[in-house]
């Protein structure tokens, strides 16, 4: 028997330069009856969704013309309802306007279609429209219940709804079935999607719940929702943990066969105080020919983490440990993190060692690449050390008595590497990091700035340099393997980056097509005693591409080198897992070609995975930092405090405290004139007045808002450093109607009352109204 559905497509297809209202359809397919033209409706409304018909702007029902290029891409949203499509990683995003998005939700693989092209020049984005959303990234949501009265469940037979948790998601409602769960109210929960957004149910979706997570009060569970909506794995399965179990806490004497005995040398740790997985470990000594030999020694969690375990494909699914406010949510199970993988002073440990021979230039003269056994003889921390190479005198000093000429020539083979890198171009990237201070129940008492001294930088130098010689090594032996690539900026960045330093004066030689890191290097040297500096190095900052995971060595821009990879943090980075695991192959088996194309063709998946999974990791960080920042000022309202213009858009100023905090001063709280904003030069300047307002110019402001629920921090202007005029700043630009302009088009919107009724699907509708015609 032919199905409606079957009916509609056999008909259309029939009649292809045809459109047909439902109506038409109707009597065409002999569906009018009142059931008929229910499933009518149905069909339709399926069709359309998975794109097989199309619905004309008059609402009729015609076949899709195929002779478009649709573009696949992921769909990023944004909180104000517009988004970005990412078609390639190297390529600029396409710009997707609100009414064009088609219901795409954050993370969807959509097919869009380019409206207009962009142009980098006028720094314009591409833009285009989502056709086809190809499949859905969301299929559960984290957020807080709020139940219906029994009037409302009468009315909509619907339990409640969730509100969501993710900003991108602000304006949306999960409406509950009775199927599932029915919590408390405020009960944070875990919902499964079974309807998503579509044309008249727009902002709204439709879910069970499958869990309970606790209640939005309990201690510490704000940063455990966000961990679960970002599909971050908190407990490590059953199979995982029984694998654990059977590994010994001790090294055993059969392990130790085959490795190079180190343990009668001077090796030790230097990490932060709180820090317990311990992976990497240095020996050092200066040689009587002045050049210096040195020993990067890495826990080799390789051989505890084997491949094909339920061990290893856990710590693939994870990538990363991830470092919230109040926890470490780790790749590996503590037992393996702070147990036999963590270098901890006075017992046997295995690991892979670099050890390298490097002259006063800086350059590698010799190297080795070994398994190795060790045994730490301190386990220093970086406040040790530091207080150690500033004061002779001091009490770590006396401490470590037998340990201060060994320190004191560590920092002189730093500060040669420091040069070494300088020369050839690397850029420093200096940004202002902060950590936040909880108390048991996770309430924020300080934000402190994070203060980088010799022994911090003297333990990265190290690190670059095994993971420069260890990519460097199998480049050159053209084997399969992971690097850590960091590509040239786009040319539409670094220009941006370009016009930006015309406001303080800086030219900056070269192309934008081609532009040497030296030359950024010197901007930076060139802004060195500025009040900008800081600013100037965000904005550098923001022009460069993220650096990621690949298969292939496409080098290191911001480090100036060729190969670069992630060889030193295998307790908390998969990639470094992977290049130990490499290593070890390579030592161990013979190099076939069976070997190389299975890596060929699984390393590049593995590249891609790690990228992905580090970026979530880099979000759940931010939105946790972005939360507890929120709720350590919202006692603070009505204060004043002094702060920087961190960035500024058309619809305001954003302003960053000392203290790391950031907020926005909305533009219509500017009420003195009409500002323009000026977007080559970032700079928003009166119409009437031509005050202007810049990056990094100094301002006082006052807190007016900051709400913990959507972490927003609103900042009203008492002051600002007064700027001469820039003759350089044209606004030309003529207003229409001064009334008519949209005060409240910027970042945020009032969001609709939790009191919004459900709406049913439109088919619903329509099947209604010719059911009463009858």
């Amino acid at each position: 028997m032919i199905t409606i559905r079957e009916k509609i497509m056999a008909f259309l297809k029939a009649n292809p330069q045809k459109s047909y209202s439902i109506r038409e359809l109707s009597q065409q397919l002999d569906c009018e009856s009142s059931q008929a033209f229910k499933e009518l409706v149905k069909e339709i409304a399926f069709l359309e969704e998975k794109k097989e018909i199309k619905l004309t702007s008059k609402g009729k029902v015609t076949l899709p013309h195929r002779d478009t290029l649709f573009l696949e891409g992921q769909f990023h949203a944004n909180e104000r309802g517009f988004g970005f499509v990412t078609l390639d990683e190297s390529e600029p995003d396409i710009f997707i306007p609100k009414e064009k998005t088609n219901y795409a939700l954050d993370g969807d693989t959509v097919l869009i279609d380019i409206v207009s092209p962009g142009d980098y020049l006028k720094d314009r984005m591409a833009e285009g429209k989502v056709v086809e959303i190809k499949k859905r990234h969301m299929t559960q949501i984290v957020g807080e219940f709020i139940p219906y009265d029994e009037e409302e469940i009468a009315e909509t037979d619907l339990y409640g709804f969730v509100k969501p948790q993710d900003k991108k998601l602000a304006n949306y409602r999960v409406y509950v079935a009775k199927e599932g769960l029915q919590p408390v109210e405020g009960s944070i929960c875990v919902v499964s999607i079974t309807h998503y957004p579509e044309k008249g149910y727009d902002r709204a979706l439709e879910g069970v719940i499958l869990q309970t997570v606790g209640h939005k009060n309990d201690p510490g569970m704000d940063i455990l929702t966000i961990v679960m909506q970002h599909g971050i794995p908190t407990a490590f399965p059953d199979e995982v943990m029984t694998e654990v179990a059977a590994i010994p806490d001790e090294v055993l004497d059969s392990e130790r066969e085959g490795r190079r005995d180190l343990r009668d040398r001077t090796i030790v740790t230097i990490d932060g105080a709180e820090a317990k997985d311990l992976d990497d470990a240095i020996s050092f000594e200066k040689t009587e020919r002045g050049t210096y030999r040195l020993g990067v020694h890495i826990a080799d969690v390789a051989h505890y983490v084997r491949e094909n375990t339920a061990l290893n494909e856990e710590a693939y699914k994870r990538a990363t440990s991830v470092y919230l406010t109040d926890r470490v949510i780790p790749m590996l199970p503590h037992r393996l993190s702070n147990g036999i993988c963590s270098l901890n002073p006075n017992v046997d440990r295995l690991t892979l060692s670099c050890e390298m021979e490097i002259d006063s230039n800086g350059k590698v003269m010799d190297y080795e690449i070994y398994e190795s056994v060790i045994r730490t003889k301190e386990r220093m921390t970086y406040d040790a050390v530091n207080e150690i190479l500033s004061d002779e005198h001091s009490q770590a000093s006396q401490d470590y008595a037998e340990l201060r000429l060994f320190f004191k020539e560590m920092s002189e083979l730093h500060f040669i590497l420091e040069k070494m890198r300088e020369r050839r171009g690397a850029i420093s990237f200096e940004s202002k990091e902060s950590y936040i201070q909880l108390d048991e129940t996770g309430k924020p008492l300080s934000i402190v700035l994070r203060e980088r001294s010799v022994a911090e930088k003297m333990i990265e130098s190290f690190m670059l340099m095994a993971n420069e010689t260890i990519a460097a090594h199998y480049e050159r032996e053209g084997l399969p393997f992971i690097y850590r690539i960091h590509e040239e900026p786009k040319t539409e960045k670094i220009q941006r980056f370009f016009e930006f330093l015309t406001n303080f004066d800086v030219v900056v030689k070269g192309t934008k097509d081609n532009i040497d890191p030296k030359e950024l290097q010197k901007v930076m040297k060139h802004v060195e005693e500025m009040p900008e500096k800081p600013i100037i190095n965000m904005m550098l900052l923001r022009s460069m591409q993220q650096a990621k995971y690949a298969a292939e060595p496409l080098g290191h821009y911001g480090l100036a080198t060729d190969d670069y990879t992630h060889f030193t943090s295998p307790i908390r980075r998969y990639p470094d897992l992977i290049v130990h695991r490499l290593i070890k192959k390579y030592m161990h088996e013979p190099i076939t070609p069976k070997m190389t194309n299975h890596l060929e063709s699984t390393l590049p998946d593995i590249a891609l995975h790690s990228s992905i999974m580090e970026r979530r990791s880099v979000d759940a960080e931010r939105d946790t930092d972005s939360l507890k920042k929120t709720e350590f000022m919202a006692d603070k309202v009505g204060q004043e405090f002094e702060g920087v213009i961190s960035s500024i858009t058309k619809f305001g100023i954003f302003v960053e405290l000392p203290n790391t905090v950031e907020g926005l001063i909305h533009v219509s709280q500017l009420k003195d004139d009409y500002y323009h904003f000026i977007e080559n030069h970032l700079t928003l300047v009166g119409e009437r007045t031509r005050r202007m307002y810049k990056i990094g110019q100094q301002v006082t402001v006052k807190l007016i808002k900051a709400d913990v629920e959507t972490r927003e921090i609103d900042f009203e202007l008492l002051n600002a450093e007064q700027l001469a005029d820039d003759p350089r700043i044209q606004t030309n630009v003529k207003r229409k109607n001064h009334e008519k302009r949209e005060r409240n088009s910027g970042k945020r919107k009032r969001q609709t009352s939790h009191k919004s009724k459900h709406k049913a699907p439109f088919y619903k509708k329509v099947a209604k109204k010719k059911k009463k015609k009858k």
